[in-house]
């Protein structure tokens, strides 16, 4: 199997070179795909230098959000199945061997890395009520056992992820393309991945303002019809 690995990166300048030596060293025949989404704090000479490291590099001039990031990478992808890898070090690439493994058990076309399968005295209380509570909704409206909805981890076959169709620009593409996975039927296996959270003042991007949106992604996909779940032919 190859697996593309898609970095949609903003503004993360003091970790990117490190995320991609960190790819790169994953022992799996693979392809990396930097996305840089109009970052103003040097990222992009960062990665413009990085691309004799790596398979693809897009620098947009403007920034979108990570939705429109990964729908841009996902364009570029060559391989059997594709994976999320966020810039900010917070999950370790390490982890691609058992949700790579997981995936290839053949029962599944998609496997998300699940940060809340085991304890973490790491995270703190608030951002793991906001997980549970996004999760808990999950469940609820798609009749799922997911434990981590959020989840930057998330690996699919590219046949999968390529019929889904994708319109969030932002930090909804975790709502929306779990939602719409599950409309169409797939189901979702899960593995436990290490988590190391880092704090607002660390760079952490996400705000509580996505929590809502992700609410409003949850259930404006559970009763859209089918058309707008699927990319035409």
């Amino acid at each position: 199997m190859k697996l593309s690995v898609i970095i949609p990166v903003y503004n993360e300048r003091s970790t990117i070179e490190e995320i991609v030596r960190k790819v790169r060293a994953v022992p799996l025949e693979k392809e990396i795909i930097v996305v840089d989404d109009g970052s103003t704090d040097g990222t992009a000479e960062i990665v413009q230098r990085l691309s004799k490291d790596v398979t693809q590099v897009y620098c947009s001039r403007v920034n979108f959000g990570k939705g429109a990031a990964v729908r841009v990478g996902l364009t570029y992808v060559t391989g059997d199945a594709v994976i999320i890898q966020d810039a900010d070090l917070e999950l370790d690439p390490n982890e691609y061997l058992g949700l790579v493994e997981r995936l290839n058990a053949g029962d599944v076309s998609v496997v998300y890395g699940s940060r809340f399968a085991k304890r973490n005295r790491k995270v703190k209380p608030v951002r793991r009520l906001a997980n549970w509570f996004l999760t808990m909704l999950t469940r609820l409206l798609y009749g799922c056992a997911l434990t981590d909805m959020e989840t930057a981890y998330k690996l699919f076959r590219t046949d999968v992820i390529r019929r889904v169709r994708l319109r969030g620009v932002g930090f909804e593409f975790e709502p929306e393309v779990t939602a719409k996975l599950l409309r169409l039927g797939y189901r979702i296996a899960e593995c436990p991945i290490t988590y190391n959270p880092r704090t607002a003042e660390e760079g952490k991007k996400i705000r509580w303002t996505d929590g809502i949106k992700a609410i409003y992604w949850l259930f404006k996909c559970r009763w859209l019809p089918e058309r707008e779940l699927i990319v035409p032919r």
